[in-house]
């Protein structure tokens, strides 16, 4: 009986080696495959990152000294680059982030159910964050409701109570208390028109990845540039042709950078952070790009100052008198603050533009191109990245308004300006989402530059980088 049950121990015991044995040739074998496809394609991926290095070197080539890439003056414009991060890391950026938070600022008004005007609204968005929804009516600030309309206690919340999409829906048809309502002749929204409007609390509701690409997302962006405003030859020397082109170029890297800051990292646990290569890939690669965000965040930052008087005496009321005055502060510091009148008085000089004999249509024709894009921003499938598109070209239009619908800088001119509380609230916090795209270029920049491009010009790095991701993959099998 002993014998008999020693005899049988033995066999399971060679039974578990057997198995465990053809566990690891298992094992084994997926790795020795994983080591032929990884070795497959160094060799392969050898070949074309040839091909690709003789690239990045001319690229690269041409900027080699990252300490003199963005130096001197900010082309067309009257600061340079120093200057501008300079004044922005110090002055602008601090200010602008506190300004933008208070509640005269936190709240635009838009129209987010506009169909498209040029074809059939089929853009889709792969997560719930692009889109919002309704938000309880006592959020708001007392001038700004509409008293007889009550938001439905069932529809407070959507998106599954995510709190970065919700948002305010409320209708309003009331004028503004202490604002005149006038058209933005360079926009194609009537902003006169209460119908349909909602309002937006832009902090739950921040400009970040959304998930909206592909075919729809493309296809925006495609007929902006090559509908509305071409990019212009090298050779071009008409300073008029190349504005639109620069401020629309300036703004999309804007964009770029802000999806690329707050993004979504690992969907399965809602995980955040920022992407480099893909601040890299969209904008910090191409230098054009850079300058013509530093271009636009000096033209935008010029029509701010231009309207100092203007926005120095509006009336920032939202029945909160304590947040008030400190809207009212922070204003005054931004349009009077020493540091920045000393090292850039004039950002930008809209008074060489528009000079020729041209000068007049040349301004008509920009006028009815950026209309034409203002209009495309209905055509956005994505409903939150609609509302950022809308409020900043709308920000950009009434920078537009500033500088060329009202001759000269005295007061009488000024007199003749009309700007709407949405104007405004939009004309700031684009400035803001300028100057931080200013600042993270300057911070970020040349560390991610480095890091990419080191990248590219390893590409076994690359290899060895997916490899050890197939390997940790197998270990999680095994």
């Amino acid at each position: 009986m002993a014998k008999d049950k020693k005899r049988n121990d033995q066999i399971s015991k060679e039974k578990k080696k057997k198995g465990l044995g053809r566990g690891l040739w298992s094992v084994w074998a997926v790795i020795v495959v994983l080591f032929a496809t990884a070795a497959v394609t160094t060799r392969t991926g050898s070949k074309i990152a040839l091909f690709a290095n003789n690239q990045t070197s001319c690229h690269c080539s041409s900027s080699s000294q990252d300490s003199v890439k963005y130096t001197g003056m900010v082309e067309d414009c009257c600061c340079d680059y120093e200057t501008v991060d300079s004044v922005n890391g110090e002055v602008l950026h601090p200010l602008l982030q506190q300004l933008v938070t208070t509640p005269f600022f936190r709240y635009f008004k838009a129209k987010l159910w506009c169909d498209c005007p040029f074809w059939p609204d089929d853009g889709m968005c792969r997560l719930r964050d692009c889109s919002v929804c309704e938000c309880p009516e006592n959020e708001f600030p007392e001038p700004f409701k509409k008293p007889f309309h009550i938001v439905p206690s069932d529809d407070l919340m959507c998106q599954e109570g995510k709190p970065e999409a919700t948002v305010d829906r409320t209708l309003d048809k009331r004028a503004f208390r202490g604002w005149i309502e006038t058209d933005n002749p360079w926009t194609n929204d009537d902003e006169t028109d209460n119908g349909e409007m909602t309002y937006v609390n832009l902090l739950l509701n921040p400009e970040r990845y959304t998930g909206y690409t592909g075919p729809s997302a493309r296809r925006i962006w495609d007929a902006v540039y090559t509908e509305n405003c071409p990019k212009y030859s090298s050779g071009e020397i008409c300073q008029e042709k190349k504005v639109l082109y620069k401020l629309i170029s300036g703004l999309h890297s804007s964009i770029s950078i802000h999806i690329a800051a707050d993004y979504l990292l690992d969907e399965s646990t809602n995980l955040w952070g920022k992407n480099p290569e893909l601040m890299y890939d969209r904008v910090l690669r191409y230098q054009d790009r850079v300058r013509n965000l530093y271009f636009t965040f000096l033209f935008v930052l010029r029509a701010v100052t231009k309207a100092t008087d203007y926005l120095e005496q509006a009336e920032y009321d939202t029945g909160n008198h304590e947040d008030d005055l400190k809207t009212v502060s922070l204003m005054k510091q931004l349009l009077y603050n020493p540091k920045l009148q000393a090292a850039c008085p004039l950002p930008f000089d809209e008074a060489k533009l528009w000079q020729g004999q041209s000068g007049p249509e040349l301004k008509q024709q920009i006028q009815e191109q950026f209309r034409n894009i203002s209009a495309l921003m209905d055509c956005v499938g994505c409903e939150k990245c609609r509302l950022w598109g809308k409020l900043q070209v709308l920000g950009l239009g009434t920078a537009l308004k500033i500088l060329f619908s009202v001759e000269g800088q005295n007061h009488a001119a000024q007199s003749q300006l009309q700007l709407q509380r949405n104007e405004v609230i939009a004309l700031v916090n684009l400035l803001n989402r300028l100057s931080e795209s200013v600042k993270i270029v300057h911070e970020m920049g040349p560390s991610i530059e480095k890091i990419m491009e080191k990248k590219i010009s390893d590409p076994s790095a690359l290899e060895f980088s997916k490899w050890r991701r197939m390997w940790k993959s197998v270990l999680a099998l095994w």
